[in-house]
């Protein structure tokens, strides 16, 4: 469509504001060509997708996605959208769909038809408008995630769009909008480890709604720098099919749930998506041009297995598959696989485990320029003349211009014979001999010449000169076993050395005599084998037994010394001690496992203003080093308490010297209780430490963590206190994670068995804790264990 030219008249100046308007007027024509052109597109390919389901024709096509498009209350463009998302790309050689039988029904074999599906509000149903027409404009996954943040950051209050794919070995950050370069660099490869919220989603295949931000960044690595910046985040997978694993995540900076209107709306975008995205991922394939008839001829009257082959590439240029042009009929034999004809269908179709082969890759070398390739012999099993045999084969694989002419050779019997030598003298690393003595004739096979490091043009050496060939040392011995063989006939198996460009080769000869009627030696055969590799695997294996024996040594003296360190460090008392008015019992069990000593550790004191400290901790790690830094905790820790220090202020401390101290061995836990016995207050503090158990007429429950993180983990952390009042009759327990940890369980799972153990052996009477420790350690102990055991009695 033009706009007419107005002519201007001599002597006139144009007006400029009409021509603005004109040009402002061509601009929205182009503009609206464009997007025409675009939706027509995504109509067409609709289209033909149902058409290749159902056999219908093109208008009976166009008819059936506006019914459907009615029926659910969408555009066309909508409905085209979701069509094409529901059907999952074909898999290699596989089309995407049967075609229905031709029953008039355009709707058959069509998924996703339903018209009876719940319908989404009409402000969402107006914006999944918008979006369908936008999705139109966009060309790339990085696109795609940019339109619908602008999409979603209007309607939903998203802050950031991130979508990602399964591959080989994780998952791959394909598209993201809202985050900066940095952070999506740090989260474009995902591993596929536990605990990653994208991976649960596309495992279930149901989105993954993220509303709590404190419960979810318990149960998962939530992404982020930091993972507050997103209050709420929800993923959800493309919908149905067989295609790529896709998954859309929009997080957003409130927090709050997703209401069931933002939910509709969400599911409602993915399925406009999932048409898009499976574009971007699905592989492209080049039209077969036609084969002249001039090579069909020639493969139609070659006597030989053969068959040419066109490469196949993806998005990514790299070659996925071939096409197979053409082949010869013994090929087709050799090739077997699902039947049929071979010919123009993918190989991956005709023979799938192809791929796992070496051939494959000598395929893809020899395209890449790698010259001719041959494949080592391997068996094939066929039928002649009705009967089944064992054949052996070998390919060879040549490149003229950007196409593979692959042909297979057939092995005869002395052919198969002397490749089943040579695959035993390549595996065993030996080669096999032979002297007359009679005309002191030679004959050596190439793996000896190889084995002694000796050119072939020199040909072999005599049988007597072989020990000339062995270093100084072993000369002798093998001179006799050769003179046993020539004059005796005595069979020898003799090792001995020799040096060569490689170094010093360990090797070894068998060999026997074959004598004449009188008994005469005449001919000497046998092998020569190189067991370097064995011998010096023998010898790393005697020093490997050697330096653990000498680290045996020495730990179990190192577990002796840290033993008699912390015995020094660490007094228990022989029975219950009372301490302001409570009656505590303490236990220490150090590991079975292993020879390291660990750094659990207690203190149970009375405070010189009639209060009680106890404090519980676990430096991480063992040995000196883990029961030094238990030393410097506890004694430290006290000292800050007594002379007025609060728990809080005890730990702020206790991290910074942590932190700071060269000596220090890494991090800790540590539980601080303080108790005022006027009025039976317990006032407690952790730093990442497990929660005091506490059992009251009969029922155990664990106090509530008030908020602390491990010592030495992090500058500046946040202590607070928590407080319970005791009751006559209660039971407190202060223990380290020895005494509930069993892995590979949860902790929680030891938590919930320590809770009814105490329950189940309530005792007040002496030597009780030593009852429940025999009830939760049942098996080896892996770790240390140390419990303070608190009762107030029943009499105050």
């Amino acid at each position: 469509m033009r706009e007419p030219v107005v002519p201007v008249e001599p002597g006139t100046t144009p007006d400029l504001v009409e021509l603005a308007r004109v040009v402002a007027r061509q601009r929205a024509e182009m503009d609206r060509l464009r997007e025409q052109v675009a939706t027509s597109a995504v109509v067409e390919r609709a289209k033909g997708a149902v058409m290749a389901l159902s056999g219908c024709s093109a208008d009976a096509a166009g008819e059936t996605l506006l019914q459907r498009a009615k029926a659910a209350r969408r555009t066309l463009l909508e409905e085209c959208w979701i069509v094409l998302g529901e059907l999952a790309p074909a898999r290699s050689g596989e089309p995407s769909a049967r075609p229905a039988e031709d029953t008039g029904d355009a709707t058959a074999g069509l998924p996703g038809a339903d018209p009876t599906a719940p319908s989404v509000p009409d402000d969402v149903a107006d914006a999944l408008s918008r979006l369908a027409r936008a999705l139109v404009h966009t060309g790339t996954p990085q696109e795609l995630a940019r339109c619908l943040l602008e999409h979603l950051g209007r309607d939903l209050a998203a802050d950031s769009v991130m979508i990602y794919a399964r591959r080989t070995g994780g998952l791959e950050l394909v598209g993201h909008a809202g985050i900066d370069e940095r952070l999506a660099a740090r989260w474009r490869q995902v591993p596929p480890f536990s605990g990653v919220a994208v991976l649960d989603a596309l495992e279930s295949g149901e989105p993954l709604w993220l509303e709590d931000f404190a419960e979810d960044s318990t149960r998962y690595l939530l992404i982020g720098d930091p993972p507050e910046r997103w209050r709420s985040r929800a993923w959800l997978p493309l919908p149905g099919g067989e295609g790529p694993e896709i998954c859309v995540g929009v997080l957003r900076g409130r927090s709050g749930p997703f209401t069931p209107r933002d939910r509709a709306h969400l599911r409602g975008v993915v399925r406009l998506c999932a048409g898009r995205l499976r574009t971007f991922t699905a592989p492209s394939e080049p039209a077969a041009d036609p084969l002249p008839d001039a090579v069909r001829a020639l493969f139609a009257a070659l006597p030989v297995p053969a068959m040419l082959l066109t490469p196949l590439r993806g998005p990514s240029g790299g070659t996925e598959d071939f096409r197979v042009d053409a082949v010869t009929a013994q090929a087709a034999d050799v090739l077997g696989g699902t039947g049929g004809d071979p010919a123009g269908r993918r190989l991956r179709e005709v023979r799938p485990d192809l791929a796992d082969t070496p051939v494959w890759q000598g395929f893809l070398d020899t395209l890449a320029g790698g010259g001719t390739y041959e494949s080592e012999p391997f068996a094939h099993q066929e039928v002649v003349d009705g009967v089944t045999e064992l054949a052996t084969y070998s390919v060879r694989v040549t490149r003229p211009v950007d196409a593979l002419v692959v042909t297979w050779v057939r092995h005869a019997s002395s052919d198969r014979q002397e490749q089943r030598l040579a695959d035993l003298q390549r595996l065993g690393n030996l080669g096999w001999a032979n002297w007359n003595l009679t005309t002191s004739e030679a004959s050596w096979s190439s793996q000896v010449f190889a084995i002694l490091g000796r050119d072939p043009a020199d040909g072999p050496v005599r049988l007597a000169g072989l020990p000339g060939l062995a270093v100084p040392e072993d000369r002798s011995a093998l001179s006799s076993a050769v003179d046993a063989l020539i004059h005796e006939g005595l069979p020898s198996d003799t090792p001995f050395r020799v040096r060569g460009a490689r170094g010093v080769r360990h090797l070894r000869l068998a060999a026997e005599a074959v004598a004449d009627l009188h008994g005469t030696p005449v001919e000497v055969h046998g092998f020569v084998q190189d067991l370097t590799a064995r011998r010096r695997a023998e010898l790393a294996l005697v020093e490997t037994e050697r330096a653990i024996l000498t680290q045996h040594d020495v730990l179990q003296a190192e577990r002796s010394l840290v033993a008699r360190l912390q015995n020094a460090l660490l007094p228990l008392p022989e029975g219950a001690v009372d301490l302001a008015g409570l009656r505590v019992e303490v236990a220490y069990l150090p590991a079975q496992a292993g020879i390291h000593v660990g750094g659990d550790w207690f203190s149970a004191i009375e405070l010189p203003d009639g209060d009680a400290l106890f404090v519980v901790g676990d430096v991480a790690g063992h040995g000196i080093g883990a029961v030094a830094t238990m030393a410097q905790l506890r004694f430290t820790a006290k000292g800050m308490v007594i002379t007025g220090s609060s728990l809080t202020g005890a730990l702020a401390r206790l991290n910074t010297l942590l932190l700071h101290s060269r000596d220090s061995h890494g991090t800790a836990t540590m539980v601080l209780a303080r108790y005022r016995p006027a009025q039976r207050r317990l006032v407690w503090a952790q730093a990442g430490h497990t929660p005091p158990l506490l059992l009251r007429d009969g029922e155990a429950t664990y106090l509530r963590r008030p908020r602390g993180m491990l010592l030495g983990g992090a500058a500046g952390p946040h202590f607070e206190e928590a407080e319970c009042r005791l009751e006559p009759g209660d039971r407190v327990l202060l223990y380290t994670d020895g005494l509930v940890e069993r892995p590979p369980e949860n902790i929680d799972v030891g938590l919930g068995r320590l809770a009814a153990a105490v329950a189940a052996h309530p005792g007040d009477e002496s030597g009780s804790l030593g009852t429940l420790l025999e009830a939760m350690l049942e098996d080896e102990r892996r770790d240390d264990v140390c419990v303070l055991d608190i009762r107030v009695p029943k009499d105050r």
